[in-house]
């Protein structure tokens, strides 16, 4: 999705039955100006599939792998995220591809890595994130691992490979060589484990499960107020003095006057904080907050998120043409181009709506100026 909204025609092979997540909640149902007759839709698939066109293939089958092979002739790149071994005893590992047409980029995404005792592994989002470690940093000190809200896992392994396909796409221009680029749900999110992951490595420290409280810095988390929390995040020396003066703390106090004091003495301050806020309207310290420069946020939920000016303005909620849905709104791209926001005006695909398309292939004449996808 995020090659096809910078320009790349991408073509998104299917099973038979259809890509799984398309029987996944919550569903979006048709609105005023639906197709007649027309059905609910993942809204779980419409939100990873703006700017593909779809085609079922049996890659199980002589022709549907005959065809893949016939598309992969002249495709610029191929993603696909089969367990390491599978497309190999199908004849359609990348290593096959690439000698058909050596310009291809292949990207690879699995689980737990190609290779290595556990390399075979299937890997779902959830079991990632346990065996990543990122369950072991989240959720309340004295409460269970939790995972993320969102498969972070999944995310990142597709924006770490979308990164990689460019790179080997830049260097093709000079090489006129295609690369086998793969990444990993273990790796992508091991990648990030930024200063918990040094602090282990560099420095032998377990980090723990902190709930709304950095680790490293304090006072940073959820504070609150007598109607509401707010999230605020005093990072710096001068951030810490603004914020004293606005809830009434003495900042050079011997308890609280360096951040490695406060990080000492977190629950204390804390208790502290949430006393000298507690009859304090969220708004107005939020408005006061923002007149000293002091980082902070309201909580809000996803409704409030669609609904927010901000969101808007940036471009973050994009409107489509869905061939049954009508009109669709679904999250936007994250870039910005001379100002303007990057999103493919190619509406999520019904199950095999593009195959007579596919094998004419009319497009490939029209590419855009970063190239196609398949």
């Amino acid at each position: 999705m995020m090659l096809a909204d910078v320009g790349a025609d991408v073509l998104k092979v299917e099973p038979p039955a259809g890509d799984d997540s398309r029987g996944w909640l919550p569903f979006a149902v048709p609105g005023p100006d639906a197709a007649p007759g027309a059905e609910e839709e993942s809204a779980y698939f419409l939100s990873a599939n703006r700017g593909k066109r779809s085609v079922r293939l049996d890659l199980k089958s002589p022709e549907g792998a005959q065809r893949l092979r016939d598309l992969c002739a002249d495709a610029d790149v191929l993603v696909e995220n089969y367990r390491p071994g599978l497309l190999a005893r199908l004849g359609l590992d990348p290593a096959s591809l690439r000698a058909a047409n050596p310009r291809l980029v292949t990207l690879s995404i699995t689980g737990f890595g190609s290779g290595g005792p556990d390399g075979t592994r299937p890997g779902f989002d959830q079991i990632v994130q346990a065996e990543a470690g990122l369950m072991s940093l989240t959720g309340d000190a004295d409460g269970d691992p939790t995972r993320v809200g969102l498969p972070i896992a999944d995310i990142l392994a597709g924006m770490f490979g979308a990164f990689g396909v460019m790179s080997a796409l830049h260097e093709r221009e000079t090489t006129g060589v295609g690369r086998a680029v793969e990444t990993s749900l273990l790796a992508a999110v091991t990648s990030v484990h930024a200063f918990h992951g040094a602090g282990w490595l560099a420095g032998g420290r377990v980090p723990a499960r902190t709930g709304n409280r950095h680790p490293s810095i304090a006072p940073y988390g959820t504070f609150r107020c007598a109607d509401a929390a707010l999230v605020i995040a005093v990072g710096s020396e001068s951030l810490w003095r603004r914020f004293a003066a606005v809830v009434g703390i003495d900042p050079a106090r011997e308890d609280v006057a360096t951040n490695r004091d406060r990080v000492a003495h977190v629950d204390a301050l804390q208790a502290e904080i949430d006393g000298l806020l507690s009859g304090r309207a969220a708004d107005d310290v939020l408005a006061e907050l923002q007149r000293e420069g002091v980082p902070a946020g309201r909580i809000r939920s996803i409704p409030e998120v669609y609904d927010w000016e901000q969101v808007r303005h940036l471009g973050l909620v994009h409107e489509l043409g869905h061939a049954t849905l009508g009109q669709v709104a679904v999250p936007g791209g994250a870039l910005r181009y001379d100002g303007s926001p990057a999103a493919s005006s190619v509406p999520p695909p019904l199950l095999g709506q593009h195959e007579d398309l596919a094998w004419d292939r009319p497009w490939l004449d029209q590419q855009a100026v970063t190239g196609g996808a398949a």
